[in-house]
């Protein structure tokens, strides 16, 4: 094979060169799924991607609005272009579903999640972790003789670059909340529900 993954004797300009050239493209889009507030709501959801072999990179859910039994889910997910769309319509012929929001491609959106890093803590690395900490804002909300726990929140980048430089230094465990995400000023979302 050849650098263009082409078969040989075809060309980029042979008549049968029929590859889409964006077809391995893989994405990652963050879907936020308006949802009923009833059980099973989110079993379907998931179950919706599982079944047909989709991904889910992070998934955060949490009741939106009390008095009208709303829940949002806040779905990240890759692949192809094709796939994306897929998901997307199948996730809006959901009985539950109320409102299906590609935050990606719809409008400028800001994303941050929130983890819990817990580092050993002894000796000239303890000292290193907390300047780490507060280089990146990272608030410790627990401390032992051994091991202290940072409070992180930003970006998904930014969460994993701070696990990386814990690492050397003594990481024992990690929690992460997944990804929430909501767009800039008046989005479409809460123009359809007069909220912007």
């Amino acid at each position: 094979m050849n650098a263009l993954a082409l078969k040989k004797g075809a060309s980029s300009k042979s008549a049968y060169n029929l590859r889409d050239p964006h077809a391995d493209r893989v994405e990652r889009h963050i879907i936020a799924v308006l949802v009923d507030n009833e059980s099973g709501v989110l079993a379907r959801v998931i179950g919706l991607f599982s079944g047909r072999g989709f991904n889910i990179d992070s998934l955060t859910v949490a009741e939106v609005d009390h008095m009208g039994h709303l829940s949002r889910i806040t779905v990240v997910t890759s692949g192809t272009p094709e796939v994306i769309e897929q998901i997307k319509a199948q996730l809006g012929r959901l009985v539950p579903v109320v409102d299906v929001h590609d935050l990606t491609v719809e409008a400028p959106h800001v994303e941050r999640e929130l983890a819990l890093v817990k580092v050993r803590g002894t000796g000239a690395n303890r000292v290193e972790a907390m300047r780490m900490g507060e280089v990146f804002r990272a608030h410790i909300v627990d401390t032992t003789l051994e091991s202290f726990v940072f409070e992180l929140t930003g970006a998904p980048d930014k969460i994993d670059t701070f696990i990386e430089l814990m690492r050397p230094l003594g990481l024992i465990n990690v929690a992460r909340t997944g990804v929430a995400a909501i767009t800039r000023g008046p989005g479409k979302l809460e123009r359809e529900r007069g909220h912007g």
